[in-house]
């Protein structure tokens, strides 16, 4: 079957090492916008394959989402018979439910709006949490997730392997476990309350913390409070140093600055969302997948 890959400009080397890692073509899509910020998206000269591949990561999804059906109903009409979205960072997953009257759950109408423009989607570490499959979201037989605990081990490893690894939360208990034993480190949860969207309380697990190297591993850095709350308590129960290990490095606003200043010394992220932290190379683990989606109907 003949493949290509396309991309945006400011994903070309995360998308273009998938394209060499899966022996596929890759090109990039042009996108101008206009001054009633309306999109005009423009293909390279090319004949059009029978399986298509997309590329785009879902941090700062809004825009993007209007990319992504463009894209994919001219793919249509041009004829493409197979569409596989590559999205690294997944959006809309964590509103699972309606916590409130009246909001809308986003990640099903997200994951069905998906499931209507492409045949596959293969993601990093979605943020599921009252699921256990992301095909519940994206109803796709082809719905991939992938995790990057295996990789961010083997960084942690390289580079504290005597580390302690904490996960800032409950939730984050699935990657820090998984790392901890592909990695052979001790590992533990804290309990957080969250108050608000910035606003959260941490508390550390029963461990010895004083005089350890520990690594507050995530699957997302947002808005940083939570990693940086836990930084302090870890460093006030006399840790000797605190780093941070993050799947998705989406760090809004001043994030970055709310850790560091927290005492966070290195931070190790992904590339699947672009960012300065960006250590650990996805391409070969998305590429095993893609090769299989694309050889499966």
């Amino acid at each position: 079957m003949h493949a290509a890959l396309l991309y945006f400009d400011e994903e070309s080397f995360p998308a273009r090492r998938l394209a060499s890692a899966a022996a596929i073509e890759a090109h990039r899509i042009a996108c101008h916008r206009f001054p009633d910020e309306e999109l005009c998206l423009r293909l390279p000269d090319m004949a059009l394959p029978d399986c298509l591949v997309i590329y785009r990561s879902l941090d700062r999804p809004n825009d993007k989402l209007v990319e992504l059906m463009l894209l994919s109903r001219h793919a249509r009409e041009q004829g493409v018979g197979r569409l596989v979205l590559v999205a690294p960072y997944l959006a809309y997953m964590r509103q699972d439910i309606a916590f409130n009257p009246g909001e809308l759950v986003s990640q099903r109408l997200v994951g069905g709006f998906l499931a209507e423009l492409f045949d596959a989607v293969i993601t990093v570490d979605p943020h599921l949490h009252r699921i256990e499959r992301l095909e519940q979201a994206v109803p796709l037989r082809h719905a991939v997730t992938l995790s990057a605990a295996p990789r961010l081990a083997e960084e942690i490893v390289t580079r504290r392997g005597d580390a302690l690894l904490l996960g800032p939360d409950s939730e984050s208990q699935q990657w820090v476990e998984s790392a901890a034993r592909i990695a052979g480190l001790e590992y533990g949860t804290c309990i957080k309350k969250r108050h608000g969207d910035r606003d959260v309380e941490i508390a550390l697990p029963d461990l010895v913390i004083a005089g350890r190297r520990v690594v507050l591993l995530d699957d997302v850095a947002s808005s940083g409070r939570t990693l940086a709350q836990a930084a302090e308590r870890v460093l006030a129960a006399g840790a000797a140093s605190v780093d941070v290990a993050v799947t998705h490095a989406l760090f809004v606003g001043d994030a970055l600055g709310v850790i560091r200043q927290a005492g966070v010394g290195e931070v190790w992220s992904t590339d699947t969302i672009g960012h300065e932290s960006n250590t650990v190379f996805m391409a070969s683990v998305l590429a095993e997948a893609l090769v299989g989606v694309m050889a499966e109907r």
